[in-house]
């Protein structure tokens, strides 16, 4: 009889309900359906890793932003974000919710006007606009966001070249007392830098002033800082209207409210920390309210939010590939998704459920993606049940940016599927394949020839 290798033996606490910093044992349940669709169904398939969309979650959770901003202020118009998640199906549930688009790219812009979406009713954003950018955003008749001093000159030749006097905004940054502040972008409200751009757009005359446009930070968890920005912009735009008898037609506050996702580091769970829509609301509207604006002359408002409306819309299925024991004795379970398709494990601690019976023993344990990589860690600690080989988990709240800045590396991204308001699957990204990834390739013809080991082989 062989002889077996010897492995040394691991002492390993089993948790079967102890106290914990939250207070009594976590309690666990299967997750078994998403919107009344079986997970066992949706990878038989769809596959395994696959991005699940709730269209239910994404109807309600604009419903609630709007009624939480329509109940406090007389004119808002949502527009959707779309770098958070740009695909087309998912765009197109919030246009037909009546969201208008925002878009920060030339890219984005295409989708946007690809999507049937007005000109008009398509923000662009960003500090990447190229000239033939500025030019479609201008023959669309698009509301256009100043970043800099560099696309305000761009602009004016445009419009002296063309004849048109394209519609702008200034982007402006401030101290809002969230630190470190976001001044990358746009022109300063503090130094000047905002009110000299205003200047030399309304003395020129080749551009159309029509709103003042602010993004303070992301996954802001403060709504006195939205107060603050709200405040600036009012008084900018009151200021304009003093000085060059000129109403602002808009105020676009941006994005930046959070999820519920829990923050690395983060000692309570983001569900009992973030903010509701409703305090950002009353912040954001009581500011303006009271600015000293006449009723008549009550600008639009206008918000970008991304990540509040669609993160918890968001699932991912994935599949266990197998368990080990790090040289410290902890367990690692290795997952069949990784950071190449989930990006937010770099910045949250998402909830992770089981998705079939378990036993009632937990473990902490390491939870690592595919990649030969050190990096490509998706929960450095979480108690979960005692997974095995080919058992299902589910990622909760992924809806936001896993789907945009996702990478295609080392594996296949895979596909995206959304459930309707009848609890049935569509699948609205096929899973990518090799074809899909070499249709893009091109290998000159003398590359297409080699010898290994004296077998000629040619390629293509």
């Amino acid at each position: 009889m062989k002889k077996q290798q010897y492995e040394r033996p691991v002492l390993q606490l089993l948790n079967s309900g102890t106290m914990n910093k939250y207070g009594t044992k976590t309690e666990y349940a299967p997750f078994t359906h998403i919107d009344g669709a079986s997970i066992q169904d949706l990878t038989d398939k769809f596959g395994s890793p696959l991005f699940v969309v709730s269209e239910k979650k994404i109807r309600s959770n604009f419903k609630d932003a709007n009624r939480s901003f329509k109940t406090r202020y007389p004119k808002v118009q949502f527009a959707w974000s779309y770098k958070t998640n740009y695909l087309n199906a998912v765009c197109n549930v919030f246009h037909q919710e009546g969201s208008w688009a925002e878009v920060v790219s030339g890219f984005e812009y295409s989708k946007a006007l690809n999507n049937g979406v007005p000109g008009s009713k398509i923000i662009f954003n960003g500090p990447d606009k190229t000239d033939e950018d500025l030019r479609t955003a201008i023959m669309n008749n698009s509301p256009i966001h100043i970043d800099h001093l560099d696309e305000l000159y761009m602009l004016q030749e445009i419009s002296e070249e063309t004849g048109i006097r394209p519609k702008v905004a200034i982007r402006v940054n401030m101290d809002t007392g969230i630190y470190p502040m976001w001044d990358r972008f746009g022109f300063n409200y503090e130094n000047g830098q905002a009110w000299d751009a205003i200047n030399k757009i309304m003395l020129n005359d080749k551009l159309d002033l029509v709103g003042l446009h602010c993004h303070i930070g992301t996954f802001m968890l403060a709504p006195n800082a939205y107060s603050i920005a709200a405040a600036k912009l009012s008084d900018l735009a009151l200021n304009i209207k003093y000085k060059y008898k000129r109403n602002i037609q808009y105020i676009d506050m941006g994005g930046g409210f959070p999820s519920k996702n829990t923050l690395k580091g983060s000692y309570l769970l983001g569900i009992d920390t973030v903010p509701t829509i409703d305090q950002f609301a009353e912040a954001i509207c009581s500011s303006i309210l009271n600015a000293g604006f006449l009723e008549e002359e009550l600008p639009l408002l206008i918000l970008e939010t991304g990540r509040a409306l669609i993160d918890d819309a968001g699932y991912l299925i994935g599949s266990v590939i197998s368990n080990k024991r790090l040289s410290d004795g902890r367990r690692a379970v290795i997952m069949d998704f990784g950071v190449n398709i989930m990006f937010t494990s770099f910045w949250y601690d998402h909830k992770i459920t089981p998705a079939q019976e378990f036993s009632d023993f937990t473990e902490d344990m390491v939870l690592y993606g595919p990649l030969c990589m050190n990096i490509d860690v998706i929960r450095e600690h979480v108690t979960l049940p005692l997974l095995k080989r080919n058992d299902k988990v589910v990622v909760h709240t992924v809806g936001a940016y896993n789907m945009t800045q996702w990478m295609q590396f080392i594996s296949l991204r895979p596909a995206v599927v959304m459930i309707d308001k009848k609890g049935v699957p569509h699948e609205i990204r096929k899973r990518e394949s090799i074809n899909s990834i070499e249709s893009e390739e091109i290998v000159p013809e003398y590359l297409k020839t080699f010898s290994l080991n004296g077998i000629e082989k040619r390629t293509g």
